[in-house]
């Protein structure tokens, strides 16, 4: 592994420490849970813009960032071997993978709740 892989694994490690400390005390205060399954009738956090959809925005931005990063670097030549593009390949790999994950998961939890609000009144 080279010095760039290394660097990223460890921007990776601190980005992630950041998004587990938003997230997990978010849940814990605004996802109201009944018998461990969470309750939608009751969880207005999925039907309103709250800060990890700020952060995932930001995330998503940083990964078109690496990627025309990537793409520049790899248009003037240089190849796997250099330590920039050790770095931004695996950022963006990660950062674009994590941020379609987080959109398909937020889009059906939006949809699962809007259902079990308003799911008689809308057909």
């Amino acid at each position: 592994m080279g010095i760039g892989w290394i660097f990223s694994l460890i921007v990776l490690g601190i980005l992630m420490i950041l998004i587990l400390a938003i997230t997990i005390p978010m849940d814990r205060k605004h996802v109201v849970r009944e018998n461990d399954k969470i309750n939608f009738k009751k969880t207005k956090l999925y039907l309103r813009w709250n800060v990890f959809d700020t952060l995932t925005l930001c995330l998503a931005i940083y990964s078109i960032i690496c990627v025309q990063i990537l793409f520049y670097l790899i248009a003037s030549g240089e190849t796997v071997e250099n330590v920039f593009v050790q770095f931004f390949t695996n950022q963006a790999q990660v950062w674009t993978i994590v941020s379609i994950i987080y959109l398909v998961s937020r889009v059906s939890l939006t949809l699962k709740s809007i259902k079990e609000r308003w799911g008689d009144e809308i057909e």
